[in-house]
């Protein structure tokens, strides 16, 4: 699958994430409620998200995921400097940063999972130290923004304010977002798939090929960017639920509460 190209196509501004919550029933039944302001504690975790200012899309090709990406490694550490941060607009490869052996010093966060998608991001994060989290965030927005504004000669804020945060404090609620987040980039398969629309086979396998989140990580497909993120699996799941499965479950989940995700 061509990434970049479901990356042009879906230039429609996609649907507020932010809906009311519910509680939770199947594999699916999670939703990112409006952020809370409460301080954010070391060795917990929390659901981040943040979108492009005014819904613009903050991902127009390839070249602008793996940037993020790459910034995910790069900032993930106590001592990164503006150097590793302002990259300019050098085409970069995870793989390229981790065959050079640039990171070095603590990490500031687990990541548990992320999902990048063309108008937002999602990112599951375990803040390691007090403030670590926040110091991350501000380093890769800053330097993705930089490096957009930059690009696309354009100027000011590319996100919409300050990082949203839920904080995920249960095991049950964990997993739930867990698998929120790695069915996201289902929309950009099939726009329609919560109502049941579109081939299952084809949109399991088109997740899997998905470069941009951490799917395949979860499901334990090898590749470079599975540095970036933190071996939940074990620590969490006593048995991993199967795609297939997840992706029933939550066209399961979508149909019954239809009415109420819509209001």
């Amino acid at each position: 699958m061509n990434n970049s190209s479901i990356l042009r196509v879906h230039h429609r501004p996609y649907p507020q994430p932010l809906v009311p919550e519910v509680q939770p029933r199947g594999t699916s039944g999670y939703h990112l409620s409006m952020a809370n302001r409460q301080p954010i504690v070391a060795a917990e975790w929390y659901h981040c998200f943040n979108r492009g200012v005014d819904k613009r899309l903050v991902f127009l090709d390839e070249d602008d995921c793996e940037r993020l990406q790459a910034l995910f490694y790069l900032c993930n550490e106590q001592h990164s400097s503006t150097h590793l941060i302002d990259l300019g607009l050098r085409h970069i490869r995870l793989e390229q940063l981790i065959k050079r052996k640039v990171r070095r010093g603590l990490p500031l966060i687990d990541i548990g999972a992320y999902a990048l998608m063309p108008n937002h991001i999602h990112l599951i994060a375990r803040p390691l130290f007090d403030d670590t989290l926040s110091l991350f965030m501000q380093k890769v927005f800053t330097g993705y923004t930089l490096y957009f504004n930059k690009k696309y000669e354009r100027t000011g804020p590319l996100f919409s304010g300050r990082y949203k945060s839920k904080h995920l404090d249960t095991d049950e609620y964990f997993k739930h977002a867990i698998q929120y987040v790695h069915l996201n980039p289902a929309e950009l398969i099939e726009p329609n798939w919560k109502k049941g629309e579109g081939d299952i086979m084809k949109i399991e396998k088109e997740l899997l090929e998905y470069r941009y989140a951490s799917t395949r990580d979860f499901f334990g497909l090898s590749r470079p960017e599975s540095h970036i993120i933190h071996d939940v699996r074990r620590e969490y799941f006593d048995k991993l639920p199967k795609l297939k499965s997840m992706l029933h479950d939550a066209q399961a989940y979508y149909k019954e509460n239809a009415t109420f995700l819509d209001r």
